[in-house]
């Protein structure tokens, strides 16, 4: 006889946390299909994870359909509630890193809503283009103290069109102003590649700041002195930048440079840095800016990366380190491709489309929640004992967080007949209510 085939406690309280954003007959089927996603080894099409949650036969494969297609639920208001778990379970106290990217899902088809040539970094060959749906992911990194390292997990999405509505990093900003008005007592620290460069960020809130990478072509300005007029004994309001500073390059040489070393990337870096503040004006106009150079020790070039950002109180070096916090983004929507099948699925209208792929990645958010309260140290353990030879394993990956999810919901023991330590004493739902 088979075990019985239970969700477990842990991932039940998860889920529980965001049933406010669906009605009762949705929430059913929004919980079988994060636990076909999860279970689901094969490919993720929409059908194929209805048959991994176990409803092939008992329920007609429709409904996983219309709840893309048809069903009452907005994914931003799902991603708001799971940013409030993620915030409980990984942050809760501190600044928030923000960071955002894009990533190509490859469909073809002209019936594919929102399907179009465009930018493919992952694409083979010059051109660097594939077809496909497109969606700018926002989210939280934070540290996940079973992988030992920054993770990004995704709450936020766009599905961009080419030609059509906003451009990425308007839809950045916009995703970036939820979650800071979902956090209003929060500092948040956004962080993006060059791409996301603009005058979006121009009209930041206090509490938000904005790290990217500076163009070599930047054209810089000084910061005038508060109250100068326009000229000596002349009318006019006070001037709104200072002098022409020079290019980056002339920067570099004539500055004073420090050297340091920081974790950058996950190892431990000397780098050489320098910094001043400035205008940068053609993309920030008159928010004084922070501009950071960095080079390796005895490199030949004036300068190897160039930083700017909005945030004028932390130091270089901590900008240096925050950047570098972005890469945790470049890995998240691999795993998410890869182990999650995001993108999987074969949707076409307009509302299956922009809903099914943040509903897949947010599938990896949830089962990180669901992982930091099953308790990660058994499984490392576990692990570790089974296979001795495996010294240097210190954390688990994504692939071991879903062969755990797997083993959990093969449960052989009876609800009835389970323990108090098997018992949760206290939901996350009330833990949530409670902050």
């Amino acid at each position: 006889m088979l075990p019985c085939m239970t969700v477990p406690d842990a991932m039940a309280q998860v889920v529980e946390a965001v049933r406010g954003a669906f009605t009762a007959p949705t929430f059913e089927t929004f919980r079988l299909l994060v636990d076909g996603m999860l279970r689901a080894t094969g490919e993720h099409t929409v059908t194929g994870v209805w048959v991994a949650a176990g409803m092939a036969g008992r329920r007609h494969w429709a409904r996983a359909h219309r709840f893309f297609a048809q069903a009452r639920w907005d994914p931003d208001t799902l991603g708001l509630l799971l940013a409030r778990l993620v915030v409980m379970l990984f942050a809760p106290s501190g600044d928030l890193v923000v960071v955002v990217d894009d990533t190509l899902f490859q469909r073809g088809g002209k019936k594919v809503y929102g399907a179009a040539w465009q930018h493919d970094g992952a694409a083979r060959g010059r051109d660097g283009l594939g077809r496909g749906n497109c969606f700018v992911v926002c989210g939280l990194a934070v540290d996940v103290p079973f992988m030992g390292r920054k993770v990004h997990l995704p709450l936020l999405f766009r599905l961009h069109v080419p030609r059509q509505g906003p451009s990425k990093t308007e839809q950045a900003r916009a995703l970036v102003g939820l979650i800071a008005r979902a956090f209003p007592e929060r500092r948040l620290h956004v962080v993006a590649d060059a791409a996301y460069r603009g005058k979006a960020w121009r009209t930041l809130p206090t509490s938000v700041t904005f790290t990217t990478r500076l163009a070599a072509n930047a054209v810089l300005y000084e910061v005038p002195p508060t109250g100068v007029a326009g000229a000596a004994n002349k009318r006019g309001h006070p001037v709104w930048r200072g002098p022409k500073l020079g290019s980056l390059a002339q920067i570099a040489h004539a500055a004073a440079w420090h050297s340091a070393t920081a974790t950058v990337y996950g190892k431990a870096t000397t780098i050489q840095y320098t910094t001043i503040e400035a205008l940068w004006w053609g993309s920030m106009h008159r928010t004084p800016v922070r501009v950071v150079l960095t080079r390796d020790p005895g490199s030949s070039k004036p300068f190897d990366f160039a930083l700017v950002s909005t945030d004028l109180a932390t130091s270089a070096l901590d900008l240096i380190v925050r950047y570098s916090w972005r890469w945790p983004i470049e890995q998240t929507i691999k795993d998410c491709k890869l182990l999650l099948g995001a993108g999987d699925a074969r949707s076409r209208v307009q509302a299956a489309v922009e809903r099914t792929v943040p509903f897949q990645m947010l599938c990896l958010t949830i089962l990180f929640c669901w992982y930091q309260t099953h308790g990660a140290d058994t499984d490392l353990n576990a692990y570790r004992t089974e296979r001795p030879w495996y010294r240097h394993k210190s954390t688990v990956s994504v692939d071991d967080i879903l062969i755990a999810y797997r083993r959990a919901r093969i449960n052989p023991i009876h609800p009835a007949q389970s323990t108090p330590e098997q018992t949760p004493t206290q939901t996350l739902t009330s833990a949530l209510a409670a902050a």
